[in-house]
């Protein structure tokens, strides 16, 4: 047995790693990179296999570093099983869609932006001057349709017209629509067949709802041997939903190589009873100013991790009730994701709220943003208020313009409470900003460049890691030490190469082990 690891190696995104035997091969994610343009394009758009040699594919959970490609997958041959948890499934159905939708957009807009100015160019070589706006708005509006939609269908046609290589999206809306068709889902601690002599169970990985950890038991020449795939492990002692597993049927306990997440390899969380005071803190500080809020948000999990503990907060008269809004589609759809599924909410969300007949995501302050109209209204609003927007590491979506309107004035506040990897907006700007604290705040600001335009940092930057779905270094080192499962060895993955290596070594230092697999490296099984 084989077991090839293809991304997520010495990397935080695009989780993927392929264990082949003599009769299967069986895909451990295909989740999406993450991180500069065009060196993530390139990675997003091929896969190192021929899919139609995949037997089935197991999902971890439904975050799109770990899920992203499944319609790349399925629109090039693939005809086998993608077996995740229930809530898993669920919850894919909204962000494969959103991701497919994005993507289109990524591609309609930068075709419209090259044609552009192909078109200025061919104006000023045939001697007309292009220097007016009145020319450049003919142009936009020969382009666009009802003043700031594109005309996607004459774009594509002026396109062919000038011989232009167009921009392709990786998949589109109905290539999601086509991978969705492969999901099956799965109740937890129920073994599923995954291939010819391979089953797989799924346990609590306490990181968001519905992720798994995985254990993956095959028989090769009349052998048993067993994978356990941790995905993304969560925290101990967080709301909503269960902790990690630590107790795993007596079958499921010999693990022959344990292929580990490493995010946190080599930090720490702020204690989880210190984050309410200190959200409690940030939200008063502001408000007193007369600022907003900017929560930059995964729509999945930290969204509704952040809605409960403002309804908490609301709940107990500890702040004061401004406003509260999602601004995101897809978080607003997630939210309702958790809705139904109560069954894997932990002890504690249904004595605070289930047992009294409330909703802990839905509250009177709380206002779920819909529309493209809607959210340009919030952005111009100058009354105090919240606004959790994805993306979550401030790459897309609509907390660029919610920054482009308040990250200049000194009011508000941008609360990170969430990783942020290399090369993203979320990382330069806390980097930006610990630059500007550590010198007082004084001299120019430093500028941040998005949307096409440089914007001065002078909003105040707070972040809160204890809101992070993933365990720290101790809470993956109590995972190991506390779990009844006996480990053989453990490939460390999902982690930028510094923390993966020094996770390992704390391991090894341990009694453990451990190994950092490069991408395309090989672990082989007897």
């Amino acid at each position: 047995m084989d077991i090839t690891f293809y991304g997520a190696a010495r990397e935080v995104t695009g989780s993927m790693h392929l264990v082949a035997t003599k009769n299967d091969r069986i895909l451990l994610d295909c989740g999406m990179f993450q991180g500069r343009r065009k060196e993530t394009e390139e990675k997003n758009r091929r896969l190192p296999f021929d899919p139609q040699h995949i037997t089935s594919l197991i999902l971890s959970h439904a975050h799109i570093d770990h899920s992203g490609r499944i319609p790349l997958l399925t629109k090039n041959n693939f005809v086998g099983r993608i077996v995740c948890t229930r809530a898993t499934k669920d919850a894919c159905e909204y962000l494969l869609m959103d991701s497919a939708h994005i993507q289109e957009s990524d591609a309609n807009y930068l075709n419209y932006k090259t044609l552009r100015s192909v078109l200025s160019k061919k104006k000023m070589s045939h001697g007309k001057k292009i220097n007016s706006k009145r020319e450049l708005n003919h142009i936009k509006k020969i382009l666009k349709k009802d003043g700031h939609q594109l005309n996607t269908e004459k774009i594509n046609e002026l396109i062919q017209e000038h011989h232009m290589d167009a921009v392709h999206p990786i998949y589109s809306t109905e290539d999601a629509k086509h991978a969705l068709t492969f999901f099956e889902g799965q109740p937890y601690r129920s073994p599923t067949v995954v291939g010819r002599d391979a089953t797989c169970t799924f346990y609590e990985a306490g990181h968001i709802l519905g992720s798994a950890i995985s254990i993956i038991k095959i028989i090769e020449n009349g052998r048993l041997r067993t994978i356990c795939f941790t995905g993304d492990i969560g925290r101990f002692n967080k709301p909503i939903i269960e902790d990690p597993a630590l107790g795993f049927e007596e079958t499921d306990r010999n693990i022959d190589l344990m292929i580990m997440e490493s995010t946190y390899g080599n930090r720490f969380h702020e204690p989880l009873q210190d984050l309410r005071p200190k959200l409690k803190k940030v939200l008063t500080d502001t408000v007193e100013r007369g600022g907003t809020v900017i929560i930059p948000a995964f729509a999945y999990g930290r969204t509704q991790e952040l809605l409960y503990m403002l309804h908490e907060l609301y709940n107990d008269n500890e702040v004061r009730q401004v406003p509260i809004f999602v601004d995101s589609p897809l978080a607003t759809n997630i939210t309702r994701v958790f809705g139904e599924h109560p069954e894997v909410y932990d002890r504690e969300t249904h004595e605070t709220f289930l047992a009294k007949g409330k909703n802990p995501f839905f509250f009177e302050k709380v206002r779920f943003v819909g529309s493209v109209e809607e959210s340009m209204a919030l952005n111009r609003d100058q009354t105090p208020h919240i606004v959790i927007a994805a993306s979550g590491m401030c790459e897309a979506g609509r907390v660029l313009h919610h920054l482009r309107y308040k990250i200049h004035n000194p009011r508000n506040t941008i609360l990170i409470v969430g990783y942020m990897a290399q090369n993203t907006l979320g990382r330069r700007i806390i980097e930006h900003a610990a630059n500007y604290e550590k010198y007082g705040r004084t001299g120019s600001p430093p500028l941040l460049k998005f949307l096409n335009k440089e914007y001065p940092l002078k909003a105040h930057v707070v972040k809160l890691g204890g809101f992070s779905a993933h365990g720290d270094r101790n809470e993956m080192f109590r995972f190991l030490k506390e779990s009844n499962l006996q480990i053989n060895k453990i490939a460390v993955v999902h982690g930028e190469e510094d923390q993966s290596l020094s996770f390992a070594k704390f391991l090894n230092h341990q009694g453990f082990s451990a190994m950092v697999p490069k991408s395309g490296d090989t672990v082989h099984i007897e």
